[in-house]
């Protein structure tokens, strides 16, 4: 089943002119709108958060708005340099998130994100995902995912929530109560329709069609299908000429697993000739078949690092194959290389005359691509002990920092210090019982205390923060690490409760 995810940019003219100025940038709470032409009047073609809670809205007359609002900043809408930005925006989403981005004009973008959700965890985490990035540099988003793009569209522009996930098969019911412009209809039609007594999509949905068809002509329910998803809506993948591709046509259309397999063999070792002439390795490759009822099926495949290799880049993509549906046969393929690194290939070593460390490299990347993460632990220079790792990729390059090695560390290290109830002598004795998740336990021996201060540089409330760790174990051997909030003897060293925070063995 298809999934498209449609990214909506409600304030994408005003963000990229805050963002242009920097510091210099008006404070969110004054209104700015973008001016245009309609025609010989001058009119409000965008608008941001502070302007439409000001009481304006699109299309109102410039010097309307301008006497409505005092200080109002009034800038010049440049529409050219905007769809530029989009396409822009479109290529970097395009090297994160899926094989199929296209800009959807004039403030949105459109993904087919089929298949590839669980490379990010999941849709919500993937959608969370982009908004967040959207955020971070500065441009207020939201989204939906359907089973069309239609839905996907209206459901970003005129849904409820933020981030909106429709069901597979559940875009009719999800779109049901939304307005006649939640279906991409031209003006004309929506103003007439509403003279006719019509409000919502469902009203249109239950109606017959042909006295629809008969006054509006076929463009109400191409649009209806199309939300519905009962007719196909192609979406167009950005391309630049800087993305190296290479392709095939097909007399006659190709449609079994194999014979897909072996052209795609074909094109990767096509594809590593061009990354070799120009010195890249390929970090993301993205195979599109192009159907012969205009539809698009997409695989994605990732490396840790670049790399040309053909029989590694073949066995990536050939391990998705039997999620392509060639319908009625394929007549063209595209392999495109969306993210290459340069890369410049050394000197093989001798296993014969080194001690050669294995090549894991390959593997990691079958696991990854086949929806799994994999990660390696390494230390940070930090005392505090949930601080003092991080989550690297497998091929990261080792360095010399490791762990304090004075003082044991446990096993298992908790996500998060749990609260325990102890029976203990203050200020430097270990507990002599404690209580963690209902079950109480008398210690036999212990171990401490290790201090450990807070970091004051990076917060201001751990200037006097203290713990003191002890290693206990109980009567039955099991073995644990706690620690004490404070010294045991000043308030502001902390709270002076005690904490489990990992367990040995």
């Amino acid at each position: 089943m298809q999934r498209v995810v449609s990214l909506y940019l409600p304030t994408w003219s005003t963000d990229r002119y805050r963002r242009a100025l920097g510091k210099q940038a008006p404070p969110v709470d004054q209104p700015v709108v973008m001016i245009g032409r309609q025609g010989n009047r001058r009119v409000v073609m965008a608008q941001d958060a502070a302007a439409s809670a000001a009481g304006l809205r699109l299309g109102m007359p410039a010097s309307k708005a301008q006497a409505i609002v005092s200080g109002l900043i009034v800038e010049e809408l440049k529409a050219a340099e905007d769809a530029r930005a989009l396409r822009d925006l479109a290529l970097w989403f395009l090297r994160i998130y899926a094989p199929i981005v296209s800009p959807d004009p004039p403030a949105g973008l459109v993904l087919d994100t089929t298949g590839a959700d669980h490379l990010h965890g999941n849709e919500h985490l993937m959608l969370t995902g982009m908004i967040n990035r959207l955020h971070g540099i500065g441009f207020a988003a939201r989204a939906a995912i359907a089973d069309s793009w239609g839905a996907a569209h209206a459901l970003a522009r005129f849904g409820r929530d933020q981030i909106t996930i429709v069901p597979e098969h559940g875009a009719g019911q999800a779109i049901a109560h939304l307005p006649l412009a939640a279906l991409r209809l031209e003006d004309r039609i929506i103003r007439d329709l509403k003279v006719l007594g019509f409000r919502t999509v469902t009203e249109l949905m239950t109606t017959a069609r042909a006295p629809l068809t008969l006054r509006f002509g076929p463009e109400v329910g191409r649009r209806l299908d199309q939300a519905h998803g009962f007719l196909s809506e192609p979406i167009e993948p950005v391309r630049v000429p800087e993305l190296v591709e290479a392709f095939r046509f097909f007399a006659e259309p190709i449609s079994a697993a194999e014979t897909i397999a072996r052209y795609t063999e074909k094109l990767v070792r096509q594809l590593c000739q061009d990354l070799e002439k120009r010195g890249l390795g390929a970090r993301r490759v993205d195979l599109l078949l192009h159907r012969v009822d205009s539809g698009l099926q997409a695989i994605r495949a990732g490396t840790s690092r670049p790399v040309r290799d053909v029989k590694q880049l073949t066995r990536l993509l050939a391990d998705r194959i039997d999620t392509i549906n060639p319908g009625f046969g394929i007549e063209k393929m595209v392999l495109t290389a969306t993210h290459a690194e340069a890369l410049v290939v050394g000197q093989t070593r001798s296993t014969l005359l080194d001690d050669a460390r294995a090549d894991i490299g390959e593997t990691v990347d079958v696991i990854i691509n086949r929806g799994h993460r994999v990660y390696r632990y390494a230390a940070v220079a930090s005392d505090v002990p949930e601080r003092s790792v991080q989550k690297v990729s497998v091929q990261a390059t080792d360095d010399c920092l490791g762990w304090p090695d004075h003082w044991p560390r446990p096993v298992r290290l908790l996500a998060r210090p749990e609260p325990i109830q102890t029976m203990a002598l203050l200020p430097d004795h270990p507990p002599r019982s404690f209580t963690w998740r209902g079950v109480r336990r008398v210690v036999k021996r212990a171990d401490g205390p290790e201090r450990v201060f807070g970091e004051w540089w990076k917060r201001d409330r751990e200037q006097a923060a203290v713990r003191d760790y002890f290693t206990v174990e109980d009567e039955v051997g099991e073995r644990f690490w706690i620690f004490r909030s404070g010294d045991g003897e000043h308030a502001n060293t902390g709270s002076q409760g005690w904490f489990m925070h990992g367990l040995f063995g």
